[in-house]
């Protein structure tokens, strides 16, 4: 998303960038379809007109009544990928989700700090721009953005054909946001006794991927083909089903107590499932005991492990296992805590405590 080429008064004679296999007034083509969409992405803390060498973002807003006023601002950095999630949706031609994927595993890595998203930047590598094509999946960036209240204020999208074979591409995203310093997140002040609160995950969001390429390919499995117990849609579509966003929902609970630190911990379960996430959101003398009877598995879960012959506990230590992101909460808050989180859309439920231990999950 670079500035725009100076079309040449004469035809230039000799090898050209467009014959090595960059085309620049494709790239150009991108970025003014681009452009309404990122637009919509921005607001009064953006500084500039787009198109410059780099972006710029108020830290706070100019007007007074919209001041955050912070004391002692900490800022927060995030990078992440799609992974191979990126195939599928090449494979299956959808391309209108992935960008999605990419804001969300990285707003919500960000907000586990409790800090606030503040800007995206997203970097796409592929064979050859087809504009069209390439505008879709940078709208969806955009759409990820919006979802997170954030800005989208940049980018790069690379044309690399000796890298990226035909119809090939990549994606990755960095997100940067801020929290007061005395409010960041600390694990060290996870207590024993403190309430697990779970909430439910969008399906395989982005991490497994390159084992449930495996599963459809030596089961045989058909994308565009509906599968009764994998639920409802196709299987491509439940595949395809973009990372859940949290930010939101998070922001309004952590809002809501300005003074009290009754969020003691977060935890965005990524690869690895809760047995790899759960315990980076406290300390390595205390256990999460979760109980697995306190939700159900998606059933798309069980039709990758059924087809794939999948041991139980390789499905919970690679897969979310219908768990997206987790609160560790003071028990005496902890129903305030679910009624808020109702308030803001989610559908929170009580999957646990903390125990003394040696940091680890265990099962209930």
């Amino acid at each position: 998303m670079g500035a725009k080429t100076i079309a040449s008064e004469a035809t230039p004679k000799g090898l050209t960038y467009a014959q090595a296999g960059v085309d620049m007034e494709a790239g150009d083509r991108v970025v003014d379809l681009i452009k309404p969409a990122l637009r919509r992405t921005q607001g009064p803390r953006v500084m500039g007109s787009y198109g410059g060498f780099g972006a710029m973002f108020r830290l706070d807003f100019k007007e007074r009544i919209f001041k955050r006023n912070y004391k002692d601002p900490v800022l927060v950095a995030c990078t992440d990928g799609v992974g191979t999630k990126v195939m599928l949706a090449i494979q299956m031609g959808r391309l209108d989700t992935i960008g999605i994927d990419c804001v969300a595993m990285n707003v919500n890595d960000l907000i586990v700090q409790g800090a606030e998203p503040l800007f995206f930047l997203d970097y796409l590598g592929l064979s050859r721009i087809k504009p069209e094509e390439t505008a879709t999946i940078i709208q969806s960036v955009a759409k990820g953005c919006e979802i997170a209240g954030c800005a989208l204020i940049g980018g790069e999208c690379a044309e690399m054909p000796d890298i990226y074979k035909p119809g090939d591409f990549d994606i990755a995203g960095f997100a940067v946001g801020v929290v007061e310093a005395k409010r960041a997140i600390d694990p060290t002040r996870v207590k024993k006794g403190d309430v697990i609160i779970g909430l439910p995950s969008s399906g395989v969001h982005s991490n497994g991927y390159a084992l449930v390429r495996r599963i459809v390919k030596e089961a045989k499995l058909d994308l565009g083909k509906h599968y009764d117990d994998a639920g409802p849609g196709t299987l491509g579509d439940l595949l395809l089903e973009p990372t859940r966003i949290y930010t939101k929902a998070v922001m309004k609970v952590l809002g809501a107590y300005k003074r009290k630190r009754v969020v003691r911990g977060m935890a965005h379960i990524t690869g690895a499932g809760l047995p790899g996430n759960l315990p980076r959101a406290y300390g390595e003398h205390l256990d999460a005991v979760v109980d697995r009877a306190s939700w159900q598995v998606p059933p798309l879960f069980r039709f990758l492990q059924k087809h794939g012959g999948v041991a139980e506990s390789e499905m919970w230590n690679v897969f979310n296992m219908g768990v997206g992101y987790c609160f560790i909460v003071h028990p005496e808050f902890a129903e305030g805590v679910m009624k808020k989180l109702r308030k803001a859309g989610e559908h929170p439920f009580v999957m646990g405590k903390i125990a003394k231990g040696s940091g680890q999950v265990l099962w209930k």
